[in-house]
């Protein structure tokens, strides 16, 4: 085979994340294929070698594939973020399934591990709370667009005024506030010249409350207060036209001078109403600040700590310490029923809402620790206040190794991990087994579907001896 060629091959199946395996008749190794289902027939064109691997581009769908159903979004072409659509809800939840489990045995070695199945979201449209999108141009020199990144490039933007895992909120909002800086011919800003203005369009609603945050991010380019004006008041008629099912609660300005393409605080100021909007989940109230981490599939992070409350188990009279906190939603509904809950969490704005939120929920058996899990695990330990339970709910990347090492030399009974990442689960696993802790219950939650992302949550046990080795 050489590159530019032109194929046509079946999926055998889909790697998480997005890693399709397609095999091309009278080849051995199958090729690599990002945005396929399994049991498809497509044709792709070569691309690459990488590690003696073939890699290619899909080009058509030939043939669908078993659960293939129509897609949802009419973006579903153009944009780079729900790869599964054009599979039915019921494919993606059996898809994610076996990426997750195949995992799992790979690294569980054949090794028992529980298995619970998945939960799949009660949402599948519609449910995110948070979205953040980019401003720039449909194409090279094109006119202004906001929304999100289009498929394999990295400039080019779509305008996804009806994106389809967002509350339709978002899409009037991102429409009005697109046409507004289109009319006044404001200028982008080019992640390449570092010139221009405008940046990002942050917006997140609150499920049961209502409450919506807009959050424009710019460069400091620009210093004309009028034209800021115009755009909130652009926003708040929306509100009073009645074109919303929400409310405003917050129309923030935050500044981003730094060069790389991402949404950072260098300022923010308050153009309407307030800096956080609140939202409310079993029965308690979280305030949430527009950079704090709160999970974006409100209804599924319900499921989600349902599992988890259930997976800890008996907590009266128990120390639990909640790690990675955010703004304390999982140490709040742990605390309830536990002698005490401490959250460590590095972000001061989420341990100020953790704080600030605990004392609404009328919740003085908690305490919010801000700094490094390590450094702050580190003055615990040497403060002899060691954890009956953890609950372990790191970033994307994991724990990393020498915190994870200090929370597992406390010997908690049990440690419940949460991971929005199964690979960073699986590479933690052979350090927990070397420490005794053998994952007892698993099961995964989809908060977010139509995309590649699943939540996984494991129960580990902590044993006297480590009863195999996974390594």
């Amino acid at each position: 085979m050489k590159k530019g060629e032109i194929h046509n091959g079946i999926v055998l199946r889909v790697d998480y994340p997005n890693k399709g395996r397609v095999q091309i008749d009278g080849e051995e190794e199958p090729v690599l294929v990002k945005h396929v289902h399994p049991g498809q027939k497509i044709s792709l064109r070569l691309r690459k070698k990488r590690r003696g691997r073939w890699e290619g581009e899909r080009l058509e769908v030939l043939v669908p594939g078993p659960g293939a159903a129509e897609a949802v979004c009419p973006y579903a072409a153009d944009c780079g973020g729900c790869s599964y659509q054009g599979l039915s809800y019921e494919a993606q939840l059996k898809l994610k399934e076996r990426q997750v489990k195949r995992l799992l045995d790979e690294a569980m070695d054949g090794h028992d591990y529980g298995w619970e199945g998945i939960l799949p979201s009660p949402v599948q449209t519609g449910y995110r709370n948070k979205m953040e999108f980019t401003f720039g141009d449909a194409y090279k020199d094109g006119p202004l667009a906001l929304g999100l990144h289009k498929r394999g490039a990295f400039h080019d933007i779509v305008t996804a005024d009806g994106c389809r895992i967002c509350d339709p909120d978002f899409s009037i909002i991102l429409r009005r506030t697109l046409d507004y800086f289109d009319r006044a011919q404001v200028p982008y800003y080019h992640r390449m010249r570092h010139t221009g203005y405008l940046r990002h369009l942050l917006i997140r609603k609150a499920r049961a409350t209502g409450d919506i945050l807009v959050d424009l991010v710019t460069t400091t380019e620009i210093q004309e207060t009028g034209l800021l004006t115009d755009w909130r008041n652009a926003l708040a008629e929306l509100e009073d036209s009645g074109q919303l099912s929400g409310h405003l609660s917050g129309i923030l300005h935050t500044h981003n001078d730094r060069l790389g393409d991402v949404i950072a605080d260098e300022g923010t100021e308050v153009l309407y109403g307030q800096k956080f909007f609140t939202e409310k989940l079993l029965g308690l109230t979280f305030k949430i600040s527009p950079f704090s981490f709160f999970q974006t599939n409100s209804a599924g992070a319900e499921t989600l700590y349902r599992i988890v409350r259930e997976y800890l188990g008996e907590t009266k009279g128990r120390l639990v310490y909640d790690l990675y906190s955010g703004t304390g939603t999982i140490a709040q509904i742990l605390a309830p029923a536990a002698e005490r809950v401490i959250g460590v969490e590095i972000v001061p704005e989420a341990v100020d809402a953790a704080r600030e939120n605990a004392k609404k929920n009328g919740l003085y058996n908690c305490d919010f620790l801000c700094g490094d899990v390590f450094e702050v695990l580190d003055k615990q330990l040497a403060s002899g206040k060691a954890p009956d339970l953890i609950v372990l709910d790191p970033p994307r990347e994991g724990v990393r190794l020498d915190a994870l090492r200090r929370v597992l030399s406390y010997g908690a009974e049990r440690i419940v991990y949460v991971s929005c990442q199964i690979t960073s689960l699986t590479r933690d696993l052979p350090v927990m087994a070397r420490h005794g802790y053998i994952p007892q219950r698993t099961c995964s939650v989809d908060l977010f579907p139509y995309t590649t992302g699943i939540e996984t949550v494991c129960l580990f046990s902590k044993l006297s001896e480590p009863k195999h080795d996974i390594e």
